[in-house]
């Protein structure tokens, strides 16, 4: 056990050191806050606080992105956060409803530039072989043989069925993801370090996009998802567009419709700075590493 915390410490020294030779700033944002997320598939775990006084409805952070991106629109500049991040309803071998995250913003850089910086990050954290970057269009023709731009929803659902898997699903970027998943992700174990990227523009998330194609990407540690990246939305009109999007998915999924946070969207008035970020899960990239 000491040893495996020691390994951790060791992680974040060198995580902290590999920001502080690029200058960029260490920051800790609210874990508590008043509005939970509204993204379809990610719960936040809700709670009640001052009880004795007033009592209100507060929630843990599922990921500190909208509060960071509060600090880079008031000029924070270059921002990394290393904090714990709760999620409610997690289930998997790989799932917990409590994990470390690692989030940092890169200004003027795009996803590209962002990927390189992660590669750059692992390596220094211990992670060997050769970098691969495919695209999310790459990959399903490479291991699949589908066109995933090209190919309707409908299709999607005969070649599950001719996979034996599910075709139970709402939108036809759900499929995808569970076709990736099922298709592409078990090929990528014989990559050590892989980013795929450039997804369609139906799996945009906070990402730009441009025509077809969303502007981030994963990284695959060895066939492991650790990392989700963006190239960021910058103005509050995209993101209002976005979690009204995604609140009319739970209104759909019959799950709780969630108020966006009013502050950030304020705030984003004044519109980011032209940045790319990243997510990356600590307890995932720990065990990649020797």
């Amino acid at each position: 056990m000491r040893q495996a915390l020691i390994k951790k410490a060791k992680l974040l020294e060198k995580i902290r050191a590999f920001f502080d030779y690029q200058n960029v700033l260490e920051v800790q944002t609210p874990h508590l806050l008043s509005h939970p997320t509204t993204d379809v598939y990610i719960d936040s775990i809700g709670m009640s606080v001052n009880r004795d006084i007033q009592q209100q409805s507060k929630f843990l952070h599922t990921s500190p992105e909208l509060e960071m991106k509060k600090l880079l629109s008031q000029g924070s500049g270059d921002i990394f956060q290393i904090c714990q991040v709760f999620r409610d309803n997690e289930q998997g071998s790989q799932n917990f409803n409590e994990f470390t995250l690692l989030e940092y913003y890169r200004l003027n850089f795009d996803h590209h530039q962002l990927m390189d910086d992660v590669a750059e990050l692992v390596k220094s954290l211990g992670v060997k072989g050769e970098v691969v970057k495919l695209s999310y269009t790459q990959a399903f023709i490479q291991f699949a043989g589908i066109d995933i731009l090209n190919t309707d929803f409908d299709v999607l659902k005969l070649i599950a069925k001719a996979h034996d898997l599910s075709t139970d699903f709402e939108w036809i970027e759900d499929l995808q993801i569970f076709l990736f998943t099922a298709l592409c992700e078990p090929e990528l174990t014989q990559f050590p370090i892989c980013f795929i990227y450039d997804y369609p523009a139906v799996q945009s998330a906070l990402s730009k996009v441009e025509g077809r194609i969303a502007h981030r990407f994963e990284l695959y540690l060895s066939g492991v998802e650790v990392a989700n990246g963006y190239d960021e939305l910058q103005d509050a009109q995209a993101y209002r567009q976005i979690f009204n999007r995604e609140n009319d998915k739970r209104q759909q999924l019959n799950k709780t419709v969630m108020s966006p946070d009013a502050d950030f969207l304020i705030q984003l008035e004044k519109p980011l700075p032209q940045c790319s970020g990243v997510a990356i899960g600590i307890e995932r990239l720990i065990t990649s590493i020797d």
